[in-house]
């Protein structure tokens, strides 16, 4: 696994690296000049937080700068990046660290004050995780068949970590696409979630692996899919959602994926200095085997090809969320 984070890690951070100027130019151009600001748009003690503070170590190695992390929680990640989208004197020393939330937030909440594609510059994607579909390990239900079959006959209740979260719009794609009846009970993050889980008090979720791999390994509970293109690494005998083929189940891609972003107006010198520093992070063993913990894969895409891949996410959000009837 270690080795394929690597190769992967190398072949991801491609396009960024071309975009890079070599050391020695942005030495010349003497960026930073200050130090950089790392926005976390969650409390501390997340997977959001816990991957920001461990690329600021790194990244302030790379850029022979301090890198401080700063945690600005609030309505799903879009008070931090409504802030951002303002800009401000600092804005040339801002990052910040975009999530799911980015995308889903520009859905369920319709007055945003910012545009969540042209308004910022997209440095890296920096990991995918994927969610796993999961049911108690008392559950009649051995197959995403046989789930959908049943929830086509009966209501079913699924888990998640907060409305707008990746988790939830996971539950609320699954339901679109099958057509099954399945109602969202909602909870103060995952931690609270997982009991629930665990003991049977719901039928579903579709958490992130970090959450549920050691439940799957132990038997306390049982993975029906991924939802990542391929299966992952960590549970290669469990298929993907697309695997399944019936129910529209081939269009179910979705990851928590995880990538900096900054204000439209960041440099460019300051955009060149971050794509050579992520690189450089990216493929060292700290962060691989960081990677490798969380069950997650290389980000794949930087630059403009990640501002595409937003896009793209908002368009697919927004249709799930009208479908849904969810709004903020």
């Amino acid at each position: 696994m270690r080795d394929f984070l690597k190769k992967a890690c190398l072949a991801a951070c491609g396009s960024g690296l071309a975009m890079a100027v070599s050391v020695s130019a942005v030495h010349a151009n003497e960026w930073p000049t200050d130090d950089v600001r790392l926005v976390v748009p969650y409390a501390p003690g997340g997977t959001t937080d816990v991957l920001s503070r461990r690329v600021a170590d790194l990244l302030q190695e790379e850029l022979d700068a301090n890198v401080v992390v700063e945690n600005r929680p609030g309505a799903g990640s879009t008070v931090a990046t409504g802030r951002l989208a303002r800009g401000g004197r600092d804005v040339d020393h801002t990052i910040l660290m975009a999530s799911p939330g980015h995308t889903i937030g520009a859905a369920i909440y319709p007055d945003l004050a910012y545009d969540p594609v042209e308004d910022f510059v997209f440095l890296q994607n920096l990991i995918d995780i994927p969610n796993v579909m999961v049911v108690p390990a008392d559950s009649p239900y051995d197959s995403v068949a046989e789930f959908v079959e049943a929830a086509k006959e009966q209501n079913m209740t699924f888990s998640h970590s907060g409305v707008g979260s990746s988790i939830h719009m996971s539950g609320e794609l699954f339901k679109t696409l099958t057509e099954t009846n399945m109602t969202a009970v909602p909870f103060a993050g995952s931690g609270a979630a997982l009991p629930a889980l665990l003991g049977g008090d719901v039928d579903v979720s579709f958490e992130n692996m970090p959450t549920v791999l050691s439940h799957i390994q132990s038997g306390d509970l049982k993975a029906l899919a991924v939802t990542s293109a391929e299966r992952s690494e960590h549970l290669p005998d469990v298929p993907t959602l697309r695997e399944v083929g019936d129910y529209n189940l081939d269009q179910f891609v979705t990851t928590a994926w995880f990538g900096l972003i900054a204000h439209e107006s960041f440099p460019e010198e300051a955009q060149d200095a971050m794509h050579e520093a992520l690189g450089a992070v990216m493929q060292r063993e700290e962060f691989v085997n960081f990677a490798d913990q969380l069950g997650a894969e290389p980000g794949q895409v930087a630059g403009e090809e990640f501002k595409q891949f937003i896009a793209q996410e908002v368009e697919r959000w927004q249709d799930v969320a009208e479908q849904a009837g969810i709004s903020q």
